[in-house]
């Protein structure tokens, strides 16, 4: 019995089985895109030349004519203003296409300020001009001449948002298209399906397969992302395959899938195109895709050769090229030069007798000779230009006409900072904690995520893998419909289907959802999964928030990753699942401002650490939250600082009433409990007299300014304190200074094995965190001089 896929919302079109669609250009135009194409390929030869030998030409060229017809006709977009909401966009999954990115991006500036200065904008920052690409792996403190007298662009190796048009940093293998379908719920959510924007993701064969990327796929074909749109440049070449998927019928190197299977086996509609470098088949195949109504997003499968007239074709164009100036290299753009009238110097810059500065200096004047060949060649070609340019000009013209606008009832996330505002001492009805009872810290942070969600019409889109009850991220969606989010049948939920048990492709949803502008995304699971599977997204989402300030100045756009079941006290599921290391993933492991980890110890807690942390606006906000009970104190009465002095990061839990006998540094809301609970009280009958600190988070510490720090938590303190941890020993150094005192720091680890499964009590006990233990461990050090000189 033969095998078949089962029922599909989604279809399969081979566009060449549709003859009468397949000329949508004249003969004139087709000329005009031909030559743009020749000036793009031999501008991607150029930058990997005078970098020098820096880049990946093969698929640049390979995906050129997709990139050109988006931009020239498949896309609703306004060149004048590359912040517009409401306009369609192009995201690059394969983040190394970003010398196609740049190049193309100069040309359609070019092309513009030739024929259309109107439609350009205003200002350099919002513009990729063809001087930015001097700029082209360039790091910021460059010293070339004119790279500095242009005020070029400092274009990173991979694709980030101070690119005009770029929402995203991508690259790292799939979390591109991840973040991309992020952009795509975005959208759809804010502005409805009937009007959302359309985003359109180039990718590769090669970027399929990572496996985060068949998760996403799975999430945006069961959600109904009719807006989103895959480009897939099938040129079957990786960096160290020519033969990357199966090919009728040759085994694939990599995988047995080829990518019309692929996307279909996951929902998509797949478009083939068989020669994915005729422009009649590419447009017609962009064209009849914008038709398909099935509400399922597409994929149009474009068969191409990597390095396509490059000269160098297959794997040996992905990041390499021809030699420096070789005749191979002058042969690649000997039409060009034949269009612009021009040749170029064949001189070879030469280190020999000169600084590395000066023979950078001198490439880049070879550089720049080469880019004025470029833009002459346009220059001579008005025809072109002005094609391209009423090209752009009727891609406004649709933008403006579909007068596209949030839907009823849209989001608002302005109300989540509003709401924030009020600050992490004045706690809504729905979030204060009664004294004397008992809740679970998840169960908390999903009842202030629910607050903030309803104080925003549904701003924040929560995911879970396959854990929405069990991590209780689930009360973000209270009031709001049921069920799983999707497009077409449910589109009032606030949950996402994310794939199933899929940390990686979860995060990178999620961080695209944040970054589309209009909500946050907040993605849950075990902390010893989600903080090592979404650290790449996490860290990504950072880089694109800082890169995207850089040109608008404009506040970072928060991320929630929730590590659930943290910690020791998981540990009925073994030490896999309660895990005390993933904190060190995250604190203090970012830039400054872009990550802000939680760690409460009391249900209370939860409300002003969120909302200190919604203030702040980092890129992430990670919060470490435990499954089971928690007791809620009576903080007065134990003389213990009140729940709101958590939002300091790093607070006096407990201050010692007289000289006091030592300092303790608490993290975990495991040992936080076990000391409170039980060590504390024995210890102040014993007439021991401590300072106790506790950590609930490092970073909103690390905001105040430096003489807060200091009255907070003097320098003093820390050379004599110990830590208890329910973290690993390394994430308390910044609090123990001393080797006494870090020798003496309890944690999980101490006993020096991984610890064994059972209710948490047991665990504790055998990692002699427990009260009981605790008590001994401190008695001792007391008694052996807590307090001497270190």
């Amino acid at each position: 019995m033969e095998l078949t896929f089962g029922p599909r919302r989604a279809t399969y079109t081979n566009i060449a089985d549709l003859p009468d669609l397949c000329s949508p250009l004249s003969e004139d135009e087709l000329t005009q895109f031909e030559s743009f194409d020749t000036i793009y390929r031999a501008l991607c030869a150029m930058m990997f030349n005078y970098v020098p030998m820096s880049g990946h030409p093969g698929g640049s060229i390979s995906a050129g004519r997709i990139m050109a017809s988006l931009l020239f006709d498949g896309m609703d977009y306004d060149m004048s203003d590359p912040a517009r909401l409401d306009a369609d966009m192009m995201s690059f999954g394969a983040g190394h296409k970003a010398m196609g990115l740049y190049g193309m991006w100069a040309l359609r500036n070019e092309a513009a300020r030739i024929s259309a200065g109107g439609l350009l904008p205003g200002e350099d920052k919002w513009q990729l001009r063809l001087e930015d690409l001097l700029g082209f792996r360039r790091n910021p403190v460059t010293k070339c001449p004119l790279f500095n007298k242009f005020n070029a662009k400092a274009l990173d190796g991979h694709p980030c948002p101070i690119v005009p048009f770029i929402r995203l940093s991508t690259g790292a293998s799939g979390v591109g298209d991840a973040s991309s379908i992020g952009l795509g719920f975005g959208a759809m959510d804010y502005f409805g399906k009937d009007s959302a924007p359309k985003v359109h993701i180039i990718e590769g064969e090669g970027g399929m397969t990572p496996g985060r990327v068949s998760e996403v796929m799975a999430s945006a074909a069961t959600s109904s992302l009719g807006n989103v749109l895959m480009h897939l440049d099938w040129n079957q070449a990786a960096i160290d395959s020519n033969a990357v998927c199966r090919d009728g019928e040759t085994p694939g190197e990599y995988v047995q899938w080829d990518p019309c299977e692929f996307a279909y086996l996951h929902d998509w509609n797949v478009v083939f195109v068989p020669d994915g470098f005729d422009f009649q088949q590419i447009i017609a195949a962009q064209r009849f895709s914008a038709t398909i109504d099935n509400g399922q997003p597409t994929c149009i499968v474009y068969r191409t050769v990597k390095g396509w007239r490059y000269g160098i074709e297959g794997k040996a164009s992905h990041g390499g090229g021809h030699k420096h100036c070789s005749d191979e290299f002058f042969e690649t753009i000997a039409d060009l030069q034949q269009m612009a009238g021009s040749d170029l110097s064949r001189d070879i810059p030469s280190a020999a007798g000169k600084s590395a500065q000066e023979f950078a200096d001198e490439v880049e004047a070879h550089y720049w000779e080469a880019l004025n060949v470029v833009r002459q060649a346009m220059e001579k070609n008005t025809a072109l230009t002005g094609l391209l340019a009423g090209r752009l000009t009727a891609a406004q013209e649709r933008l403006n006409t579909s007068a596209r606008k949030p839907r009823k009832g849209a989001p608002n996330i302005d109300a989540i900072y509003k709401a924030a505002s009020a600050g992490p001492a004045s706690v809504p009805a729905e979030c204060k904690l009664e004294p004397g009872g008992s809740t679970t810290l998840r169960g908390e942070l999903g009842k202030v995520l629910g607050y903030y969600n309803k104080q925003s019409n549904g701003a924040l889109f929560a995911a879970a893998a396959d854990l929405y009850g069990s991590t209780s991220i689930k009360s973000a969606n209270d009031g709001f419909d049921g069920g799983l989010f999707n497009a077409e049948s449910n589109p009032g939920s606030r949950l996402l289907s994310t794939g199933g048990i899929c940390e990686d492709g979860m995060s990178g949803i999620l961080t695209g959802v944040s970054s589309f502008g209009q909500h946050i995304g907040a993605g849950s699971s075990y902390g010893a999964f989600i903080a090592a599977l979404g650290h790449i997204s996490a860290r990504l989402h950072s880089i694109g928030n800082q890169t995207r300030a850089e040109v608008d100045g404009g506040p970072n756009r928060p991320f929630i990753l929730v590590c659930g079941h943290a910690g020791l006290k998981t540990g009925e599921d073994g030490p896999t699942h309660a895990d005390p290391q993933p904190l060190q993933l995250m604190q203090e492991n970012f830039v400054k401002g872009h990550c802000v980890t939680l760690t409460p110890w009391d249900p209370q807690e939860l409300w002003p650490l969120v909302t200190a942390s919604l203030q702040a606006r980092p890129s992430v906000i990670a919060p470490f939250v435990t499954r089971p009970n928690e007791p809620v104190y009576d903080r007065a009465a134990l003389g213990l600082a009140p729940a709101s002095a958590s939002a300091k990061g790093m607070y006096l839990l407990r201050e010692a009433q007289g000289e006091g006998d030592g300092t303790i540094v608490i993290q975990g809301s495991g040992v936080a409990n076990e000391f409170i609970g039980v060590a504390l009280p024995k210890l102040i009958e014993e007439g021991v007299d401590l300072n106790v600190y506790y950590v609930a988070s490092a970073e909103l510490f690390d905001m105040l300014p430096e003489a807060e720090q200091l009255a907070i938590f003097p320098e003093e303190r820390a050379r004599e304190a110990i830590g208890i941890t329910g973290f690993t020993l390394p994430t308390m150094y910044r609090w123990i200074l001393s080797e006494r005192g870090r020798a003496l720091t309890l944690h999980p680890f101490r006993g020096g094995h991984y610890l064994g499964s059972g209710k948490a009590e047991m665990v504790l006990a055998e990692a002699k965190l427990d009260g009981e233990s605790i008590l001994e461990s401190v008695r001792a050090w007391v008694k052996d001089g807590a307090l001497q000189a270190v």
